[in-house]
């Protein structure tokens, strides 16, 4: 199936998501979380971007960033392959660290830029980890309520600041204001798994499924005995057509039209 072709921002500023392949936990610890942000920060440094906002979590990263006219694809093949490098050597394996792509969604506006940050700030208050942003240690939150922020610190916050208010102290105490109100809308992310839709991320489902529910079974032999419940499985537990189901399993399409849900 051909790639989708990256949307790309008139502003240069992108709001960028990565996953550990398989859902695994790529960031697990301190050591992992703290060698990410030194990636960042020498990529930063030979290239040149703009860093606005980021939250590690155990299994994905959030990112927002300004590619200051640079490429995006190279800022974070470079930062994902210094990453890979050291997680396989640190774990004795090989293999990709990450889930295929990164995801990227261009960011035009001022006022879409807030939001992106509330939301990447708001990921560990979401998953029930912390209570406030603030109390996380891996995100980019703490940066923006400093006063006298160190000029050699990777964030850029006083362009963001300024977009609220001149006054740095007016700026830090709406910005804490902004962060604390509800918000439902949608963002970038990764799909869970009732919102899987493409070939691509049914791959990984799939995966992840033989793996949990048939450990050391082929497809193939699992099929033979077990069609219809892996076939209902998919239809109730993901979003994928019929067609991409059928791709999927490596069946007639017919034989997964017939099989319904509840």
């Amino acid at each position: 199936m051909a790639r989708q072709q990256r949307v790309t921002s008139d502003t240069g500023i992108y709001h960028i998501m990565l996953r550990g392949n398989e859902r695994k936990n790529i960031l697990a610890d301190r050591e992992d979380k703290q060698r990410f942000l030194e990636d960042v920060a020498i990529k930063q440094s030979n290239i040149g971007f703009s860093l606005y906002a980021y939250c590690l979590m155990d299994n994905h990263v959030h990112i927002l960033l300004n590619t200051n006219e640079k490429d995006l694809s190279i800022i974070m093949k470079g930062i994902a392959v210094r990453y890979a490098y050291f997680y396989n050597t640190k774990h004795r394996r090989v293999g990709h660290v990450f889930q295929d792509r990164f995801r990227s969604e261009p960011v035009e506006e001022e006022r879409y830029l807030l939001a992106v940050i509330r939301y990447i700030h708001n990921n560990p208050v979401k998953a029930g980890m912390v209570l406030k942003a603030e109390e996380y240690p891996w995100s980019s939150y703490r940066s923006y309520i400093k006063l006298n922020p160190r000029k050699d610190e990777l964030m850029d916050t006083q362009f963001v600041l300024d977009i609220i208010s001149n006054d740095r102290l007016m700026a830090i105490e709406e910005f804490k204001r902004f962060s604390n109100e509800a918000d439902d809308a949608e963002y970038l992310d990764f799909p869970d798994e009732n919102e899987i839709r493409t070939l691509e991320d049914g791959q990984a489902f799939l995966k992840k499924y033989l793996q949990e529910k048939w450990a050391g079974q082929t497809l193939d032999d699992i099929l033979t005995t077990n069609r219809k419940e892996v076939i209902a499985y998919f239809r109730s537990h993901t979003k994928l057509s019929v067609r991409v189901i059928a791709e999927l399993l490596g069946v007639n399409r017919n034989v997964v039209e017939r099989i319904r849900v509840k």
